[in-house]
């Protein structure tokens, strides 16, 4: 065949082929009026040093390593639907579609204050009988992986007066999130200090454990969640609660799902709360099995930092043998 020109990325050739002509194409390159099939360079043989000239020396098939336009998308198609979460592979498909702007929700600002008059940061001077305020450092990380803007509100003392500067500290937060302060006596010092605030509670506690003394209501038009302060607590109500809330803020679905494992050991009859048991997994012939450790307070957070799940068991489940399937949530995100 006769070499009638070439066809490099960015410089399409602009004649069309005819009978016994060929074009040389490199990769990226578009393919000329006429053709309809490549061959590969290591199937042919130029015949003169000038290479205007190349034999091949294997059949050309149609079609054959050409990417017909279209291949990847077409024009109207939808790239990426609301309410996901824009990743770096999401980001270079709308650069590829030519896509040099898209609309999207900022970052929710998840505001967070740590109360109690015993709690101190993490290397300041230990009060008597005090304790370090250390839960907030989680729920920070937390916030960030889920989407989030954590602002770290400090400290607060167990006062009236302490509590009354919190929406002005909260000013442009999209959800305001106390630690501590949501056992009975605490609860009457949040309704006493922000009632008069704007605060209007829509339910207090839950049947669940860990996690029971927790308050939701709205101070103002900000949304209000006041999460107990035993750390696991704490954090096993962010992964139940705030994690859907920023998500509902992104316009996005829950990631929040639970799936099934095995039983490693036995487990006694639940009580009257929804229980969250935190529990190691155990990869046994291809399929998880659950481990639920063997202490559950809910201030051990060494237990809950080793821990890969929680193991849901619903209000009254019955006891449970070794083997049997049970429902879990992972703790890969969190």
């Amino acid at each position: 065949m006769r070499v009638v020109g070439a066809s490099p990325a960015g410089n399409p050739y602009r004649g069309t082929l005819g009978k016994g002509e060929a074009v040389r194409i490199f990769t990226g390159g578009v393919v000329p009026e006429g053709a309809d099939a490549i061959v590969i360079q290591e199937d042919t043989e130029a015949t003169e040093a000038t290479e205007t000239d190349v034999t091949i020396k294997e059949a050309a098939q149609k079609g054959r390593h050409v990417r017909v336009a279209g291949l990847d998308f077409a024009a109207g198609d939808v790239l990426a639907s609301a309410g996901k979460r824009l990743g770096p592979r999401d980001l270079s498909l709308l650069a590829a579609g030519d896509v040099p702007d898209v609309e999207v929700r900022r970052r929710p600002r998840v505001a967070f204050v740590a109360t109690g008059d015993e709690l101190s940061r993490p290397g300041e001077a230990r009060k008597p009988g005090g304790i370090v305020a250390s839960s907030g450092y989680g729920l920070s990380a937390l916030i960030a992986r889920w989407g989030g803007e954590a602002m770290d509100l400090g400290l607060l003392p167990d006062r009236i007066e302490a509590f009354a500067e919190l929406p002005e500290k909260a000013k442009g937060a999209d959800m305001l999130i106390t630690l501590g302060g949501a056992s009975v006596g605490d609860h009457d010092l949040v309704q006493r200090a922000l009632g008069p605030k704007g605060f209007a509670l829509d339910f207090w506690k839950i049947a669940m454990r860990p996690g029971k003394p927790l308050i939701f209501g709205r101070l103002q038009q900000t949304p209000f969640l006041g999460l107990p302060g035993n750390p696991v607590s704490t954090l096993v109500c962010a992964i139940l609660f705030v994690r859907p809330a920023i998500s509902a803020l992104l316009g996005a679905s829950d990631d929040t799902q639970t799936q099934t494992a095995r039983l490693a050991r036995d487990m006694e009859q639940n009580d009257t709360r929804q229980d969250y048991v935190r529990a190691r997994i155990i990869w046994r012939d291809g399929e998880p099995w659950v481990e639920p450790f063997a202490v559950q307070d809910s201030s051990m957070q060494q237990v809950f930092a080793e821990a890969d799940a929680l193991i849901l068991r619903s209000p009254h489940a019955p006891a449970a043998k070794a083997g049997e399937r049970v429902e879990i949530i992972s703790l890969a995100g969190a």
